[in-house]
């Protein structure tokens, strides 16, 4: 009702409502039945969700059955009572490979691990075996006992053909809360960083969907819910997510995980050389890698390369020093290693060196190395 106000002599009608005792910026009170003490009218939905929206729930539906919660526990031993007991020491995401129950995750996830635990997507809980890993490139495959129903692998895409700005999901784990998605785009391609072995990992994504710790292990994905990486790193002064996550591309991962799993080991192609420390060569001022023996019977070996060896007189003899491989400039050990694993088994590939002062160059036949 309409409410009269006396102001400076003059009648004014008030058209606010009556509202009993109640002040302004105050409740109004238990007896009113105003508009404003009732829940506000519910806005009908739109008619259609956006197409990106809907694609983005479709993919979402479909990959989160395939993303696994890893937890990672060590058995310590109580200083006091010298009792076993486990402990939790990390978790992190993965992704089932394959109906077999293999499980691809990073490295760092299951390090130092006595047991591991695995998630799936029904929450079933599976202990799991470490069956291989590669820690020069942040991967390790797990294995669970689960019956083929359980498992939905997800659909392998590839990293070659990607694109700055292409639509990225990522979907894991982060601080423990399973199956969180976050969108983004592929921010930048070719990256390079550093695996826990110290190891340079080429060819690296950059992207910014929100990575956090817990994420580590699971799967990045394109538009089309393909998997096109797994998240390994971010760069970030805190310690959670700052815009820059790194995720290591397929490609790499396609061509790791099946001689993880036949082998437990990545079997990579090498020379059949032993060399000499980087740090010595460049306390020497020696630009190249020093070939300090070489195998017998090896691809070096049949080559002709030459390895150092003591004089009659007793002198150290300097072996040959590889300059470059494929036409690529080598100095590191990380380098050669970088060109080779573009490589097979058997494949040839052209070494130069440097014997004494003749450049030479040769054609070398790669061989399985440990």
């Amino acid at each position: 009702m309409r409410g009269l106000v006396m102001s400076a002599g003059l009648l004014l009608i008030s058209l606010w409502p009556h509202m009993a005792s109640a002040e302004w910026g105050k409740p109004l009170g238990g007896s009113y039945d105003g508009p404003e003490g009732k829940p506000r009218v519910v806005a009908p939905p739109p008619a259609e969700l956006g197409a990106d929206e809907r694609a983005t729930m479709a993919v979402f539906e479909r990959a989160t059955k395939s993303v696994v919660f890893i937890a990672n526990t060590a058995i310590q031993r109580d200083p006091w009572s010298f009792n076993l007991f486990e402990t939790p020491q990390g978790s992190g995401s993965g992704f089932v490979w394959n109906k077999q129950g293999h499980i691809v995750t990073n490295f760092h996830v299951v390090l130092g691990a006595n047991s591991i635990t695995v998630t799936l997507a029904d929450r079933k809980e599976l202990k799991a075996t470490l069956i291989g890993t590669d820690p020069d490139h942040d991967v390790a495959v797990l294995q669970v006992r689960a019956p083929e129903e359980a498992l939905s692998p997800l659909t392998v895409g590839t990293s070659n053909d990607l694109r700055v700005g292409q639509k990225v999901l990522a979907i894991g784990n982060p601080f423990g809360l399973d199956h969180t998605l976050t969108t983004g785009v592929v921010s930048a391609l070719g990256r390079t960083i550093k695996s826990l072995s110290n190891r340079t990992i080429e060819g690296v994504i950059q992207t910014d969907a929100a990575i956090n710790p817990g994420n580590s292990g699971g799967p990045l994905l394109d538009s089309a819910g393909r998997l096109i990486g797994v998240n390994t790193q971010i760069v970030s002064p805190s310690g959670a997510f700052a815009g820059i996550g790194f995720a290591v591309p397929v490609d790499t991962i396609n061509r790791i995980v099946p001689e993880l799993i036949k082998y437990g080991k990545l079997i990579r192609p090498g020379l059949g050389v032993s060399l000499v420390p980087d740090a010595m060569a460049k306390r020497w001022g020696i630009k190249g890698l020093i070939i300090g023996k070489v195998g017998r019977g090896s691809g070096a070996e049949l080559a002709g390369l030459k390895g150092a060896r003591e004089t009659f007189d007793g002198r150290l003899e300097l072996g040959d020093v590889i300059t470059a491989v494929d036409g690529k400039q080598v100095g590191t050990l990380d380098e050669l290693m970088d060109v080779l694993e573009r490589h097979k088994v058997n494949d040839q590939v052209t070494v130069e060196y440097l014997r004494e002062t003749r450049r030479e160059r040769v054609s070398v036949t790669l061989q399985a190395v440990n």
